[in-house]
């Protein structure tokens, strides 16, 4: 499954939100996103694919 992530910057934090998903997370910099999006992603998810397969690619 391929999910599209937005990532932007709203200035105070880096935010990310799913494009067809219902996800959005956010940190204080990219790589507390980068964690904060998996965490988003195993949570949305949750029941429908095991942890050990998801993969995120940047």
């Amino acid at each position: 499954m391929l999910v599209k992530i937005e990532v932007y910057s709203d200035g105070e934090s880096w935010c990310a939100r799913g494009i067809d998903e219902d996800i959005f997370t956010q940190g204080p910099t990219v790589d507390e996103l980068y964690k904060n999006i998996r965490e988003a992603l195993a949570l949305h998810f949750e029941g429908e694919i095991p942890r050990s397969e998801l993969m995120f690619s940047s």
